[in-house]
Order: structure tokens, then C-alpha cells, then sequence
């Protein structure tokens, strides 16, 4: 399995708007080929810092969707005005082999 956890801290103070995007998110990911799951969380101690955590059954699952207008048009649902810490993005890949 291939993970794809990406970080970013908020600048603003745009947590609640940032996790009714995510809440309200077309699910257009869902539907990819290879995709198994999403989960978006936060520290208990910082909000503002967000994680999200894809799995996919292969990393060419992630990289064609990564590429897709699909993936473009997932992201209209950013609230308009949200600024990240600057440098705080993070985005890591895992090779999961064992549960």
C-alpha cells in the first residue's frame, strides 16, 4: 500500500472554515482508481496544523490521480483567503507493508 501524508499549518485564523471544506468536499478522490481511504485530522494541542493522510494501492494510482483534472477541481472547495504558515507544507510518502 502507498500513503501520502501532507501537512500545512493555517496562517489565519481559518481552522473552522478549512474543516467545513473538508467536510463539504465533493468526494471526487473517492471514485479514483485505487483509492482506499482519507483521513484529515489535527494535534489535539495546534488546529491550525493539519494532516491529511491518503491510501492508495499503488503509488501510479496516487501519481495519476495527483495529475488529474479531477484532482484540480477537488481543490475549488479551498476557502477563499486562507493563508498556510509559509514553509509549513510537508508532503511525505510511505510505503506501507505491514498493519
Amino acid at each position: 500500500m502507498f500513503v501520502v501524508l501532507s501537512r500545512f499549518t493555517i496562517h489565519n485564523d481559518m481552522v473552522d472554515e478549512v474543516r467545513a471544506a473538508f467536510h463539504a468536499r465533493p468526494h471526487l478522490v473517492d471514485h479514483a482508481p485505487g483509492f482506499i481511504g482519507m483521513q484529515v485530522m489535527s494535534p489535539m494541542e495546534l488546529s491550525a496544523e493539519m494532516w491529511l493522510v491518503t491510501r492508495w494501492i499503488d503509488e501510479s494510482s496516487y501519481r495519476t490521480w495527483h495529475h488529474s483534472h479531477s484532482y484540480r477541481e477537488s481543490h475549488r472547495g479551498i476557502p477563499k483567503g486562507l493563508k498556510l504558515v509559509p514553509k509549513s507544507v510537508e508532503i511525505r510518502y510511505f510505503d506501507l507493508f505491514a498493519e
